[in-house]
């Protein structure tokens, strides 16, 4: 029997760190893998501050240490001085998947002419998937199930826990063998 899936949320936002706002984000990005993951799934959520090195040194740390399948980092996509956690994401990731990205902003561009200023996208860490969402909940809803249908085969294929999903909601793929 493999272990349950390990998933982070990691709010990034100077201001929710400091307890000056609260994150939705967080608890957006989690109701929304509860009520799509079947399987079983551990979540942990963490609120950073903005920034180039806390960001990376999170993630580090949530895909080295604690072996984290899939990572989402919610905040800090924007074009704002402080928004760094796309370069956050390119000092830590091996390989980038820039199509998660493509197809955020698609989808979110049906919704908002601002997504064209989103810099989302994902990459690999060993064997963690992270995914850079954005903050708003009905924002991630719209992110994720543009996306999420190719997460739990990418998963299989960097060796990281599996995971099923809820047909009824997103169909995941995977390739017949």
């Amino acid at each position: 029997m493999s272990h349950a899936a390990r998933i982070a949320i990691v709010t990034v936002s100077d201001r929710a760190s400091r307890g000056e706002y609260e994150d939705k984000g967080g608890p957006g990005a989690e109701d929304w893998l509860r009520g799509v993951i079947t399987s079983p799934i551990e979540i942990t959520r963490r609120i950073i501050p903005d920034g180039r090195d806390s960001v990376a040194a999170t993630l580090r740390e949530l895909a080295d240490e604690a072996g984290n399948d899939l990572i989402l980092i919610t905040g800090g996509t924007g074009p704002a001085p402080r928004d760094l956690t796309p370069e956050a994401m390119a000092d830590v990731m091996e390989k980038e998947l820039p199509g998660f990205g493509e197809e955020m902003r698609r989808a979110s561009l049906r919704e908002v002419p601002t997504a064209i200023l989103s810099r989302q996208t994902a990459g690999i860490r060993g064997a963690t998937l992270m995914i850079t969402i954005p903050g708003k909940p009905s924002a991630i809803a719209t992110c994720l199930e543009a996306v999420f249908a190719a997460v739990p085969y990418c998963l299989d294929l960097i060796g990281a826990a599996r995971i099923e999903t809820d047909p009824s909601r997103i169909a995941a793929f995977r390739p017949k063998a």
